[in-house]
C-alpha cells in the first residue's frame, strides 16, 4: 500500500523510530480532521528544508555541528522535526540545504531517512544537497533565497505545484496539508504561516499586515513605538476568536513559506535575481509587484532555537506538568529519528522526578530533577542533576576510562557534579569540553609514555 494512502497512525515503512505512546486526549479530535488535497502532496509538493547558517549565536552547540543537528529531547536531533512534519503531511519528496558544519547532519539523515519513503513505489526520498561552488556560480550560499536559486534548476525537475519552503531549527508540529490547501483556496502565488503575538513578544521578530481577506500589505522588521501600534491587526480575519485575537493583535512571521512552482522560478530568476533572502527581499518584493501574498494563522506551540537560552527552555518545556510545551508522543504524528539499537535505559537507587531519560543510559545512585538526559549518559554515585540538560554522548567511555590509571580514573567517577539552572548553561557546555580535551590529551600523554607510541582518539561530534 502506497504511503500516502495509509493511515497517519501507521508505523513508518523506513528506517526511522518514532515515540509512539497513547496521543493525549487534546490532541484526537485534531489528529481526525484529515485534509485530502487534489493532487495530492506526495505527488505535488515538494518540501525543502533550509540547513541554517552558521549558528554563531547557538555555540559553544554549534563548533562541530550544524544547527539542524542539535540534540533535542534526548533522542533526537532537531532536524527531525521538520522532516517528521513532512512525512506526516505526506510530503515524502524532501531536499535539505546544507553548508555549515554539515558532516554531523548529512550522516543522521542518511541514517535515519535513508531509503524506502513513499511506499512500495519507493518514489520519495530525503536527499542532502550541499553548497557547492561551480562554473556558473563560483559564491557559496548567500542566504535563504540564495540557496534555493542555486538548485532551481535541479528542483524544476520534479512535476509537482508548490514548494514548501522549511527552516532546519524550529520546534512546533504543524499538517501541512492544512497549509498547503489553504494556499490552494485563496489562488495565491505565496503564502506564509503566521504565528499570532501579544505586544510584549512582537517587537522581537517581523510583522505582517493585513488586508480583510487575509492578504499581506506591509512588513515591518521589529518594529517598536507608534510603528508597533500601526501593524496591528485583527486577527479573527484569520480564524481567531475574538478573546484571543484581543491578547494577540500582531502576527509574525514563522519562515515557513508555500510557494507555487511557476511563481517561484520567476521571482528568483527574473524579479529578484540578486535577492538573497526570503523574508526580507523576496517576499516584500513580491508583495510590492502585486503577487498575491497571504497570511496562513498557525495558533500553536513554536520555537525558533536560534539561542542558547531558546534551546535550553524548548528542550525543558518537554517535562513541564501536566502538559508539556511539545510532546514527543502523538502516535499519529509521531517524530521519527535515527533507530540506534540501544539498551533500554538502567536507573539504580536513583531519584528521578519531571525528567526525560534518553535511551542507554545508566543512572547509579543519584538525584536527577526537572531535567532532560540524552541518551548513553552514565550519571555515577553522588550526583545531583537539576533544572538541567545533559546532551548525550556518541559513544559509550568505558574504554577510556578502563585505560587511565587509576588515580585519573578515580577522579573521573567520584566527582560531584550539581548542575543547576539556565545561566549556568554555557559555563557548563565550556567545562565539559574543556574536562573532555583535558582528560583525553591526559590519555595520550600517558598511553605514549606507557608504549612508547601516541594514538588517535577522536573526539565525538
Amino acid at each position: 500500500m502506497d504511503m500516502a494512502l495509509a493511515s497517519k497512525a501507521s508505523p513508518p515503512p523506513w528506517n526511522a523510530t518514532a515515540a509512539e505512546q497513547p496521543i493525549p486526549k487534546r490532541d484526537k479530535a485534531a489528529a481526525n480532521d484529515s485534509t485530502y488535497l487534489n493532487p495530492q502532496a506526495h505527488d505535488s509538493v515538494l518540501g525543502i528544508i533550509l540547513g541554517g547558517g552558521a549558528g554563531t549565536r547557538l555555540y559553544p552547540l554549534t563548533k562541530k555541528r550544524a544547527k539542524p543537528a542539535v540534540p533535542l529531547g534526548a533522542n533526537y536531533r532537531l532536524i527531525d522535526i521538520p522532516v517528521s512534519n513532512c512525512l506526516n503531511s505526506n510530503i515524502s519528496k524532501i531536499y535539505v540545504l546544507t553548508q555549515f558544519n554539515s558532516a554531523s547532519l548529512n550522516r543522521h539523515l542518511s541514517r535515519a531517512y535513508g531509503s524506502n519513503i513513499g511506499g512500495y513505489k519507493n518514489e520519495g526520498f530525503v536527499e542532502v544537497l550541499a553548497a557547492q561552488q561551480s562554473p556558473d556560480n563560483p559564491n557559496w550560499f548567500q542566504g535563504t533565497a540564495d540557496a534555493v536559486r542555486q538548485y532551481l534548476w535541479l528542483f524544476e525537475e520534479h512535476n509537482v505545484m508548490e514548494f514548501l519552503i522549511l527552516a532546519g531549527d524550529h520546534l512546533y508540529r504543524m499538517d501541512y496539508e492544512k497549509f498547503i490547501q489553504a494556499h490552494r483556496e485563496t489562488n495565491a502565488d505565496i503564502t506564509v504561516a503566521a504565528l499570532p503575538m501579544d505586544e510584549k513578544r512582537a517587537t522581537a521578530f517581523g510583522l505582517m499586515k493585513i488586508d480583510e481577506e487575509g492578504r499581506i500589505i506591509e512588513f515591518a522588521e521589529k518594529p517598536k513605538g507608534e510603528q508597533l501600534k500601526a501593524m496591528m491587526v485583527d486577527t479573527t480575519i484569520l480564524g481567531l476568536d475574538d478573546v484571543r485575537a484581543k491578547e494577540m493583535p500582531y502576527i509574525a512571521s514563522m519562515g515557513i513559506y508555500v510557494f507555487s512552482k511557476d511563481v517561484m522560478l520567476q521571482l528568483l530568476r527574473e524579479q529578484f535575481p540578486e535577492a538573497n533572502d526570503f523574508g526580507s527581499e523576496v517576499i516584500p518584493g513580491a508583495t510590492s509587484i502585486g503577487k498575491r501574498v497571504q497570511a496562513y494563522l498557525y495558533d500553536g506551540y513554536w520555537e525558533d532555537i536560534g539561542t542558547i537560552a531558546a534551546f535550553y527552555n524548548a528542550n525543558l518545556g518537554i517535562t513541564k506538568k501536566p502538559i508539556p510545551d511539545f510532546s514527543f508522543y502523538d502516535r499519529f504524528a509521531p517524530i521519527y529519528t535515527q533507530p540506534r539499537h540501544l539498551p533500554p535505559s538502567k536507573v539504580l537507587d536513583a531519584d528521578v522526578t519531571d525528567s526525560v531519560i534518553g535511551e542507554g543510559c545508566v543512572i547509579k545512585n543519584c538525584k536527577i530533577n526537572h531535567s532532560v538526559v540524552g541518551l548513553r549518559s552514565c550519571i555515577s554515585e553522588g550526583a545531583i542533576i537539576e533544572d538541567s540538560l545533559l546532551m548525550g554522548a556518541d559513544y559509550y567511555e568505558k574504554l577510556i576510562k578502563n585505560s587511565l590509571p587509576k588515580k585519573v580514573a578515580f577522579l573521573l567517577v567520584l566527582g560531584k557534579i550539581h548542575a543547576s539552572g539556565e545561566q549556568s548553561l554555557t559555563r557548563m557546555l565550556e567545562l565539559e569540553t574543556m574536562l573532555r580535551y583535558s582528560m583525553l590529551t591526559m590519555f595520550k600523554k600517558l598511553q605514549w609514555r606507557q608504549t612508547g607510541t601516541s594514538s588517535k582518539v577522536e573526539l565525538s561530534q
